[in-house]
């Protein structure tokens, strides 16, 4: 896979060839299906400890001013806070760890997510835990047209089979950050964030023509 640079300008011609796993279906969205190895591959574990370091430090910031409130000395405010959030920090990451190991195991330790992608935009929807990859990609097939079938009756079921949906609007995208190594692209809007997963072989399509759809990123 070639070296990505997410600051060099794309235009809609530049995009590379057609993609090895993600569809072009009869209503004009490319769909794939991404499993996602919970063990291998840290991103959402990164992703949560995220939440919970940020969360952490606004609890710490808010402690240290009222400390400062009330009359406390300045090292003796900062000692206290350190160690607050330093014991916070210690047990945050204990149960982060146990409960994402709690939550793989539940999931057979593969996070499946389907992905519908536009002109507008992109839209992740993660699959119940019952549902293979094997039959989502059947499900897409059919709504290519290449097995037999009614594709909106089949479409309806694939929308039956997931459970929580996240859609990213390219007019609204700020910022979108391609991690190979970790097959993720980070597409962000100014209160959104969304996580995008692509094959090795469909990588630099995936990012290339979300790159291409959004006039805001520079």
């Amino acid at each position: 896979m070639k070296e990505l640079n997410a600051s060099q300008p794309l235009d809609k011609k530049s995009l590379p060839a057609e993609p090895c796993h993600a569809m072009l279906c009869s209503d004009g969205k490319y769909r794939w299906v991404y499993e996602l190895d919970m063990l291998r591959n840290p991103s959402l574990l990164i992703l949560v400890f995220k939440v919970f370091c940020i969360s952490i430090l606004i609890v710490g910031g808010f402690i240290f001013l009222m400390g400062l409130y009330d009359g406390d000395s300045l090292r003796e405010n900062l000692e206290f806070t350190g160690k607050l959030v330093g014991i916070m920090c210690g047990i945050v990451f204990t149960l982060g760890i146990v409960s994402y190991l709690i939550l793989a195991a539940s999931f057979n330790w593969k996070y499946v997510v389907l992905y519908e992608m536009d002109e507008e935009g992109i839209e992740c929807r993660q699959l119940k835990k019952q549902v293979k990859k094997s039959k989502a990609i059947g499900f897409i097939t059919t709504m290519v047209g290449i097995a037999t079938g009614n594709p909106t009756t089949m479409g309806a079921g694939l929308l039956a089979a997931t459970q929580s949906t996240a859609y990213s609007t390219f007019a609204s995208v700020r910022a979108v950050k391609p991690y190979p190594r970790r097959n993720l692209i980070k597409v962000n809007e100014p209160f959104f964030f969304n996580q995008v997963y692509a094959e090795d072989e469909d990588f630099d399509f995936v990012f290339n023509y979300i790159r291409s759809h959004c006039p805001k990123v520079k």
